[in-house]
């Protein structure tokens, strides 16, 4: 592993099939590099394998000596990946190489999401297909893409040729925590055109930064400041101005920590006491969770711009402000988890087209349903337009599970302690795989990682190793 920032690190196959993949393009909606290296890696090595036309791969391995008549075992992640950057890094997601680094424990990038939400799941799947000292029975390799924007390579895939009905999905971020049940969701837009015209005006930019931004599913009940909501707050109390641009997000999933407003003001210097105010009581509310919000607004003498009229600015800010975004409501069965909510995650205008899309969550269908119904109407009210894309299905508790007593058994046996069993507001793709594969047995495991979807991800090394060291002690009881 010459010149690889992690040939030192131990299981050394998991870390090595780790920092290859992230020298791979594999932002979601950009996965053909990595889909073509899990194709290559399988080729290289005899075993059978298949690529579907959206880019989701399963590669088979037989059973080891001795466990041959063992009933296969389906190993499961994603190799798309979201692509967050913080502001002034210069990284192209669809050619550079992610920029890892080891401090002490933990693995990071420099200036943008890791990756370890997937490419720890694939690393290991890899790394176990590739050891021949591994003891398990068959071995069925599930890597699907598009994950992350609306698991549409998992709702894609055909898996009439899978045999194995118990599911290991490494896609979740806390060792010791068995996932066996998550939300359902969908992402939702809302357009709207609007005409532009010649003015003249004083061209002002407001600029919110320092979120910490996050996960829009296992962070959305921390209460963290979306910076496109604040953005239209602020906006809402500034008089005379005429928008030009919005840009607020990358993805629909993640919490925006930066958003941007471009207009033409009458008086731009009577704008400075409101933003002054708007940061100072914003400052004071998030002053815990997020102690580095900024505000900050700038201006260039007049000239001539395209803009919305002055009542076109206010119908766009008001979309922004009445559009609804967070926890929408808690369940009453489990205590501390969310049951509903929506993060909006892109918001943009350009050339007087507006756009707002969100990821919606649920673990009750209904409300899922009620809530995309409420963003149509909303929609209708405003004179846009509404779509619905990505929908997936909630991955209801299984009470009686084999795999997951297998599963708790072999932690406790390894570790001395319980293992914690749990559902998630987050999607996974077990959900799918459970509609396409009746009587399917899944549980979702993974390492200890923080802060996913924002450029502060980081993945802990010693959990990893603790995390194979597990997975192939339950493949031995399996």
């Amino acid at each position: 592993m010459e010149n690889f920032v992690l040939s030192h690190l131990e299981p050394k196959g998991v870390f090595r099939f780790f920092e290859e993949l992230a020298r791979v393009p594999h932002g979601s909606g950009n996965t053909a590099a990595a889909s073509a290296w899990a194709m290559d890696f399988a080729r290289t090595r005899g075993l059978r394998c298949r690529q579907d036309e959206l880019g989701s791969v399963v590669i088979w391995k037989p059973a080891s000596p001795g466990y041959e008549g063992h009933p296969a075992v389906i190993l499961q992640g994603h190799l798309d990946m979201v692509c967050v950057k913080d502001a002034g890094t210069a990284h192209d997601f669809e050619k550079d190489p992610l920029d890892l680094v080891v401090e002490g424990d933990w693995i990071r990038a420099r200036g943008t999401t890791l990756g370890g939400d997937n490419g720890i799941a694939v690393a290991i799947i890899l790394a176990l297909l590739d050891d021949e000292t591994a003891v398990h029975p068959p071995i069925e390799a599930v890597l699907t893409v598009d994950e992350e924007i609306g698991l549409l390579g998992a709702n894609g895939l055909d898996c009439s040729d899978l045999a194995g009905r118990k599911l290991i999905n490494i896609d979740s971020e806390d060792e010791g925590v068995l996932t066996v049940s998550c939300a359902g969701g969908s992402r939702c837009d809302i357009r709207r055109e609007f005409p532009l015209e010649e003015a003249e005006g004083a061209v002002c930019t407001l600029t919110v930064s320092g979120g910490q931004g996050g996960h829009s599913g296992i962070e959305i009940h921390k209460g963290l400041a979306n910076a496109s909501k604040l953005l239209g707050a602020c906006l809402k109390d500034m008089p005379g101005i005429r928008l030009i641009s919005l840009a607020g997000g990358a993805q629909d999933n993640a919490i925006p920590k930066e958003a941007e407003a471009v207009f033409l003001a009458e008086a731009p210097a009577s704008l400075e006491a409101v933003r002054a105010r708007f940061e100072a009581e914003t400052r004071a509310a998030f002053a815990e969770k997020e102690p580095g919000l900024n505000f900050t607004l700038a201006s260039i003498p007049p000239e001539r711009r395209r803009a919305l009229s002055g009542e076109d600015t206010r119908k766009a800010v008001s979309l922004l402000n009445d559009y609804p975004n967070g926890v929408q409501a808690m369940s009453a069965d489990i205590p501390g988890l969310v049951q509903t909510s929506l993060n909006l995650g892109i918001l943009r205008l350009e050339e007087g087209r507006m756009e707002l899309s969100s990821s919606v969550r649920s673990s009750v269908a209904a409300e899922k349903d009620a809530l995309c119904a409420r963003l149509e109407t909303l929609a209708a009210q405003y004179g846009g337009s509404f779509s619905q894309r990505g929908a997936y299905p909630p991955w209801e508790y299984r009470k009686d599970s084999p795999l997951r007593d297998t599963m708790t058994r072999v932690y406790r046996e390894l570790s001395g302690r319980e293992m914690q069993v749990e559902a998630i507001h987050a999607g996974l793709e077990c959900g799918l795989f459970s509609g396409k594969m009746p009587g399917l047995d899944a549980v979702s495991i993974g390492p200890d990682l923080r802060d996913v979807h924002s450029a502060r991800e980081r993945m802990s090394v010693s959990s990893v190793a603790r995390t194979w060291t597990y997975l192939r002690k339950v493949l031995e009881e399996l």
